[in-house]
């Protein structure tokens, strides 16, 4: 029985082979303080290292924060002081994941250098990184959720579950801009939130959770602040950014110049996932968010993934963009079951999170071994002149 899948068209792969890498970083922290770390510590890295490898190898550093803080803190109380009963984080947990985040990010700054380096560039590399850091936008913020907990000092899980969709909407905007300009404008924010993330993780480390146990003037608590901070950031460095370089594409004629209805395209399978899962979420008349938070976002988070990366797909190797990809449609038949029958909707979460997960990963194997067939290449490892 064959469970591999096509996913890409002739066309698809037509167009990747035509396909160049553009990219505009303009982050005064990348530019003066990451990028020559990067270019220090890839000197380090044995050439023989396929880049595709480093990048795998970061997002499993993620992999491995969410799995322990799901393991010590599945239902984000072990740093609510007012629920004892939930044994908190050990602080030696904060510090590996302080370790893990400034891995990964180490990792995905020195795989595009490695893959110059050893003149292995492909749209495979770059494929497979945008893909996968669109699935650790739910992973790193769902574990920063862990520093505050749920209720004291911090955020509500609905309140939490919007910072997600914040986070979800910025990074998908970066993708739709390229679509539309062929340009790759870097985000301000991406830096600044991972290095913010490695510090956080660090200092709850050395003084416990309790450290951000504080009210600041006005009664912002600390997950307040960093609710507030996630939401500035998006008003103020990316959504206007974003609207005025794709502006400024059609003013100098420098984009895509695709038509209205075309450009906006990417635009509408985003907003059905939110039309489909936010309803469920909000108005779930047995309170799903409040039971199991956690599921949801790896629900949400993994198909909102699947959709960014058709979109990564689309505007690689520019061509058109799906406008219903298929796995929505568990997920609005999920949802409607659960208005049907609201005693099953915390199952049916459940099963969409499994299909979602599974869906999620068949999807994005197969697509890799698709590419490397067409390109006849080796995803983890540099092919020697006598392969």
């Amino acid at each position: 029985m064959r469970l591999e899948a096509e996913y890409l068209s002739q066309e698809h792969l037509a167009g990747f082979e035509h396909y160049k890498y553009s990219c505009l970083d303009t982050s005064p922290l990348s530019i003066y303080v990451m990028h020559p770390f990067w270019n220090r510590v890839v000197e380090y890295c044995p050439k023989w290292v396929a880049p595709n490898l480093l990048t795998f190898s970061g997002f499993l550093f993620t992999v491995l924060n969410f799995a322990m803080f799901t393991y010590y803190d599945y239902y984000f109380f072990a740093s609510s002081d007012d629920m004892p009963q939930y044994a908190l984080i050990p602080r030696a947990a904060f510090a590996l994941a302080a370790f893990n985040i400034f891995m990964a990010y180490t990792l995905d700054g020195i795989d595009g250098k490695q893959a110059r380096r050893t003149q292995t560039s492909s749209p495979l590399g770059e494929l497979f990184d945008h893909g996968l850091d669109s699935w650790t936008t739910m992973l790193i913020t769902s574990c920063m959720y862990s520093v505050f907990g749920r209720t004291e000092h911090s955020v509500s899980p609905i309140r939490m579950y919007f910072i997600l969709w914040n986070v979800f909407i910025n990074f998908y905007l970066s993708h739709w801009e390229k679509y539309n300009t062929g340009v790759l404008f870097l985000p301000w924010g991406y830096d600044l939130s991972m290095v913010a993330t490695v510090v956080v993780f660090f200092f709850t480390s050395i003084g416990g959770h309790s450290s951000w146990k504080f009210d600041l003037p006005g009664g912002y608590s600390a997950g307040s602040l960093f609710e507030l901070l996630i939401y500035v950031s998006a008003l103020v460095s990316n959504v206007p950014v974003v609207l005025w370089n794709i502006y400024k594409s059609y003013r100098d004629k420098t984009g895509k110049m695709k038509t209205f209805p075309e450009a906006i395209r990417p635009l509408i399978p985003l907003a059905l996932l939110f039309v489909i899962a936010t309803p469920w979420v909000v108005y779930s008349p047995s309170k799903i968010i409040e039971r199991d938070p956690r599921i949801i976002y790896m629900a949400v988070g993994t198909i909102f993934s699947n959709i960014c990366c058709r979109l990564i797909v689309s505007q690689m190797s520019n061509t058109r963009c799906e406008i219903v990809p298929w796995i929505l449609f568990p997920a609005a038949g999920a949802a409607i079951m659960a208005w049907a029958v609201p005693s099953l909707d915390l199952i049916l979460m459940y099963l969409l999170a499994a299909v979602a997960l599974v869906s999620h990963v068949h999807y994005g194997t197969c697509v890799v071994r698709q590419m490397c067939r067409h390109f006849k290449i080796n995803a983890f490892r540099i092919k020697s002149n006598s392969d």
